[in-house]
């Protein structure tokens, strides 16, 4: 939705004034951030300034986070933020406060099958991992991955029983070889790649977090043009193209910029602060 002259079309870079581009400054009931390279720094930390300014707008909205993380895996960052509402699992799973008021797990039989078409695709040896509501199950060594944190309780596993009520799984398919053929063993899901990335991500047909986004607004009884939403990866563009205003990263793949409302600068960089600042007209830096 980049490009033009409409207000809903507009770009803005770091600090770069919105008078003009936001002639209506309405209200929005919710932000919903992405966690990783949108809330999160390349370290896997929150900007101090961006969390002040998170503190500040709570007064005037709910906080949300909108992740393809699972839920006890995000539970290091959202005891930080405290969110009022939580999607997990790429839209599998949402809850409101102490409540879960959607979750979409595959049956056993649809893991049984992802597993046998990952090993289809990529060898018997294929790195893998699933999300459940009970945590993080893994057949790889931690030492796979480049940033640990929110995974210590990880379990590993050879897959031989598959834990239940699996929301999503993580695949590894090294250079996209025999994407294709995994993807069509499985009418039942939906298969993303990881922007920049070997991993696939595997959830029902369906289930992303812009339909996470609907089920939120169903039980907020509000729609999802009172949500502001931002993100940087394929995995946020329809949830950035489905709110009310969609806030891209400088950092984002293009199709999540093309299908956001504003562009703004690299997560790590205070960009968010600095959108929110001027778009709330607050001042986080003299009112410490």
């Amino acid at each position: 939705m980049t490009g033009g002259d409409g207000p809903r079309r507009a770009e803005a870079a770091g600090r770069a004034p919105l008078e003009g581009r936001f002639p209506s400054r309405r209200k929005f009931k919710l932000l919903l951030f992405d966690l990783d390279d949108t809330l999160l720094r390349r370290d896997k930390t929150v900007s101090p300034r961006d969390l002040e300014a998170l503190r500040a707008v709570r007064r005037a909205a709910k906080i949300g986070v909108s992740t393809s993380r699972s839920e006890k895996n995000a539970q290091v960052f959202t005891s930080l933020l405290q969110p009022d509402v939580l999607i997990t699992s790429a839209g599998a799973r949402v809850r409101v406060g102490e409540r879960v008021v959607f979750s979409a797990p595959f049956t056993d039989g649809e893991a049984e099958e992802i597993v046998r078409a990952a090993r289809a695709a990529a060898g018997p040896d294929v790195l893998m991992d699933t999300d459940t509501p009970a945590g993080h199950y893994r057949n790889y060594p931690m030492t796979e991955l480049a940033f640990p944190a929110g995974f210590e309780e990880s379990v590993e596993t050879d897959f031989s029983r598959l834990p239940g009520e699996a929301l999503m799984f993580c695949v590894k398919l090294p250079g996209g070889a025999g994407a294709d053929r995994f993807r069509a063993a499985l009418p039942f899901a939906d298969v993303v790649r990881f922007v920049r990335s070997d991993w696939f991500k595997v959830t029902k047909k369906g289930i992303t977090k812009a339909s996470g986004l609907r089920a939120l607004c169903g039980e907020l009884g509000c729609t999802p043009r009172d949500v502001m939403a931002f993100g940087d990866d394929l995995a946020d563009v329809e949830m950035l193209a489905l709110s009310g205003l969609g806030v891209a990263m400088g950092n984002a793949v293009p199709e999540a910029k093309r299908a956001a409302d504003v562009v703004i600068g690299d997560s790590g960089s205070d960009a968010i602060a600095d959108f929110l600042e001027d778009f709330f007209e607050i001042d986080t830096e003299n009112s410490r």
